[in-house]
């Protein structure tokens, strides 16, 4: 399958006259912070931004050169006051407000800093791509987007008077998902200009998905067991009252994550329950991907999602993360069940073994 650059951009921006395109990408801050898969990321926007030059007379539209920026370290942390244009350091807020049209291709993620200036603007969209590798030109960015928001209708519909979600997983944990509090929320990929200023003025391309933050009140009734993989190594979540409460496994990453729950407590809210609806994204661990091929959720910041945990709950700036874990079919750990609970005290299941049924 050939990626067609021009299609792409037509059916996700539709752009329209006098459109400022701009990507941007994050460096590494040392050698040893630097991965192969972040380095084939560069050669990427470095590539598209070519191929989108060739083709912005199309719609009279402006391509600004590549900006690149520090890493924060962190996915969804502030963004650096300064970005550079080749040798020329600029504000980064500047050339975000003189954009219509950002594609973000950074290593840590910055959909969170980027959708404030997204939904504060006139013009502005963003197609938000932390992690996103060349494979995927054939797999979830190659999906046909008209249909992955009719399958995000429906499934709006199918949440229409949820109060909660039953998780089983094939480790035998369980977990339940108190949904009482929030409205369900699309990301179907459609950026076009009628979408900027709006919730859907950015998207996470590949995109294909519908979310909400559950309950983050004291008194809110998720709770249980959320087993992960992490490296080679697993382990479970102990949730309570929408907070992760305990950390099982001992070994070196598990220890990191210990770590930075003790550090900032506000990383220990369950900031996202969402499900997975491009059906070209296929499973390889890449996060990206991987959370628009089934059910997941994330902890962390959920602001930017419409929850009440923002930056200002973390103790420092360098602190503030949305992580996401997924247990679509395909991955080392697979939500085996899922049961939605809805005000008439009625079950449907909308996953099982890993397959969406909706």
């Amino acid at each position: 399958m050939i990626f067609n650059m021009e299609k792409f951009i037509e059916n996700i921006f539709a752009p329209q006259k006098g459109e400022i395109l701009t990507i941007m990408t994050d460096i590494p801050n040392n050698k040893e912070q630097d991965n192969p898969e972040w380095k084939e990321r560069r050669s990427m926007a470095e590539e598209w931004l070519e191929e989108i030059g060739k083709i912005a007379k199309k719609w009279d539209m402006q391509v600004n050169p590549l900006v690149t920026y520090k890493a924060t370290g962190n996915h969804n942390a502030n963004l650096p006051e300064k970005c550079s244009i080749g040798d020329e350091k600029i504000k980064t807020s500047e050339i975000i407000d003189k954009s219509t049209i950002i594609l973000s291709m950074p290593e840590f993620s910055a959909t969170a800093p980027l959708s404030k200036h997204s939904t504060s603007s006139k013009k502005l969209r963003v197609g938000s791509m932390p992690g996103v590798a060349k494979f995927m030109e054939n797999t979830g960015l190659a999906a046909d987007y008209n249909k992955i928001a009719k399958k995000c209708d429906s499934l709006i519909s199918f949440f229409n008077g949820a109060v909660g979600a039953e998780a089983s997983f094939s480790t035998g944990h369980k977990c339940y998902f108190d949904l009482t509090k929030n409205e369900f929320h699309r990301d179907d990929g459609m950026l076009h200009p009628e979408a900027a200023g709006k919730e859907e003025s950015i998207s996470n391309l590949p995109a294909g998905e519908v979310y909400t933050v559950p309950n983050e009140n004291s008194n809110s009734l998720t709770e249980g067991e959320l087993p992960f993989s992490e490296g080679n190594e697993k382990g479970v979540f102990v949730i309570k009252a929408n907070k992760i409460v305990e950390i099982q496994g001992n070994l070196n990453e598990i220890s990191n994550l210990k770590k930075q729950m003790e550090e900032d407590p506000a990383c220990r809210n369950i900031a996202e329950f969402a499900i997975g609806v491009n059906p070209k994204a296929t499973v390889t661990g890449n996060v990206l991907q991987d959370e628009k091929a089934g059910f997941h959720w994330a902890f962390g910041l959920s602001e930017h999602l419409g929850g009440t945990n923002g930056e200002s709950n973390f103790i420092s700036p360098e602190n503030v993360i949305h992580r996401d874990f997924v247990y679509a079919k395909g991955n080392v750990i697979e939500c085996s069940l899922l049961e939605i609970i809805f005000e008439d005290k009625t079950k449907r299941t909308l996953i099982k073994n890993g397959e969406l049924l909706i």
